[in-house]
């Protein structure tokens, strides 16, 4: 598992930082974090909150980009503009709560904020969506908590692990 190789892509939702009047700092704290891990960035874009395009673009980098991980940030909280959930499930096959639970209970720790966080994450064919909140503190505190995982989790997408729990 410590060698295995997975493309990934970055997608930051938010208004301001499409338009060029926010510097994004969240996508390059990402890439910065997976590069403990071997993962190759394929990709890494933002575009505004908008659930179409949102949708496009994960559609995209799951089925013609083959990426093996897509990690959004932004787009989580209660702003009527924060569609990122919505455009997430409307493209996923199946959801993956215990991701999203597990980020929310450990940043219970850090601040109660945590709880009004609405990422999601699933799985659409063999790639992982995961939606990460849009500040750098919060991405990294969320990763921290899933970096152990993912590895396994993409083996287990691309068919290669053996039997989950044996040693």
């Amino acid at each position: 598992m410590q060698n295995l190789k997975f493309k990934t892509a970055i997608l930051t939702i938010s208004d301001k930082g499409a338009a060029g009047q926010r510097e994004d700092l969240s996508g390059p704290a990402i890439k910065e974090m997976l590069s403990s891990l071997d993962a190759e960035i394929v990709a890494a874009e933002i575009i505004p909150d908008e659930r179409i395009l949102i949708s496009e673009r994960l559609m995209h980098y799951a089925d013609k980009a083959c990426c093996d991980l897509v990690l959004t940030t932004g787009g989580t909280g209660f702003s009527p503009r924060d569609v990122t959930p919505e455009a997430t499930r409307e493209v996923i096959d199946r959801l993956v709560p215990g991701i999203p639970e597990a980020m929310r209970a450990a940043g219970l720790s850090q601040t109660p904020m945590a709880m009004i966080s609405r990422a999601a994450a699933g799985i659409r064919g063999r790639t992982l969506i995961i939606n990460l909140p849009g500040s750098v503190k919060a991405v990294k505190e969320n990763l921290e908590v899933i970096l152990p995982v993912l590895p396994h989790a993409i083996e287990i997408l691309r068919g290669d692990a053996g039997e989950c729990g044996r040693n």
